[in-house]
């Protein structure tokens, strides 16, 4: 009897911990390195803005947040990689455009982004931007249509990888000028913008982070920005639809988890990110690669990813673009 009384006292130990164990293991989180995987190589708008987040959540919290970069099959490696991961809470994915558009686009996905994926904070929304190889004589919009219109078929389109933002706002381009024009895909926008510099392609509508030290350098030729307003940061750029009316495009990033990762972890990486998005040298960091901070709850974060999937669905549909 005693031997059955001491065991049932453990049992119930045992359960009471384990109740415990949660909201405890959350407060201590993190107690070792984070790894972030971004599903690009190194140089474009995703590393660039996870990198900044990444060492101000290093400095702040106390433990090391380290990217990994895993490019491949337009974001989707990497999604992947995270989508089959422990959800402890130590594995991050840097969301972006791609993980709603690729919904449509590809036709064999093994993981379900929605279901699979926990938002946990929004970061930043980002104007494209429409630029070209400097041997391009086209200096306008209307110049480039034009010169699209008399070499159909020879101008080509490079991308960040298909279905990336990047990709989808060119695609959009094509359907709403009739640009006859051949997509180039790369693996990230890092390789990309080395080709559009060296004339191997000739437009690309990139997220503008990425592309702010080229344009002000001179190595390529900003045309117009892809959003509806104009940017600060470049007053100087007109936007697409200043040429194209109805035309606007924008990228937007973020943090997601495995699915099942605590909610207490996921409420305690949100609030340190809605920390930094607050922090104003953190802003004005933002602010000139064109970031505008889109900070405030998982769920708002959920409600971005939504409505993005539901409006890039009928773009990709019409642009006739499909991935097996």
């Amino acid at each position: 009897m005693n031997r059955f009384r001491s065991l049932v006292l453990a049992s119930a130990a045992l359960a009471i911990a384990g109740l415990v164990s949660g909201p405890a293991f959350a407060l201590d989180y993190p107690t070792r390195t984070v790894r972030w995987v971004v599903g690009y190589p190194p140089g474009g708008t995703t590393d660039v803005l996870a990198r900044i987040v990444a060492q101000w959540l290093s400095e702040k919290i106390g433990q090391q947040f380290v990217i990994e970069n895993k490019p491949g099959g337009g974001n989707n490696i990497g999604t992947e990689y995270v989508v089959k991961s422990p959800p402890d809470g130590y594995t991050m994915l840097l969301v972006n455009p791609a993980n709603g558009i690729n919904a449509t686009l590809y036709t064999n996905l093994s993981f379900n982004f929605i279901r699979d994926i926990a938002p946990v904070a929004g970061l930043v929304r980002t104007p494209n931007v429409m630029e070209v190889t400097n041997s391009l004589p086209a200096k306008t919009v209307a110049e480039f249509i034009a010169y699209c219109k008399v070499n159909p078929g020879k101008i080509n389109m490079a991308s960040s990888g298909n279905g990336t933002s990047v990709h989808l706002s060119g695609e959009m381009f094509k359907l709403m000028t009739g640009c006859d024009m051949v997509h180039v895909p790369y693996k990230g926008a890092g390789p990309a913008l080395v080709d559009l510099i060296a004339g191997q392609v000739h437009v690309l509508f990139d997220n503008l982070p990425s592309s702010v030290g080229h344009i002000r350098a001179g190595t390529i030729r900003a045309l117009a920005l892809t959003s509806a307003q104009r940017e600060p940061s470049f007053p100087e750029l007109p936007t697409v639809g200043d040429t194209v009316p109805g035309y606007e495009a924008t990228a937007w990033f973020g943090i997601g988890m495995p699915k099942g990762t605590p909610r207490e972890i996921i409420d305690k990486v949100n609030a340190e990110v809605n920390r930094a998005l607050a922090d104003p040298k953190m802003r004005d960091r933002l602010a000139e690669l064109g970031g505008k901070p889109i900070a405030g709850t998982p769920e708002d974060f959920g409600k971005v990813i939504a409505a993005e999937t539901e409006k890039w669905a009928p773009i990709v549909k019409a642009s006739g673009a499909k991935v097996e």
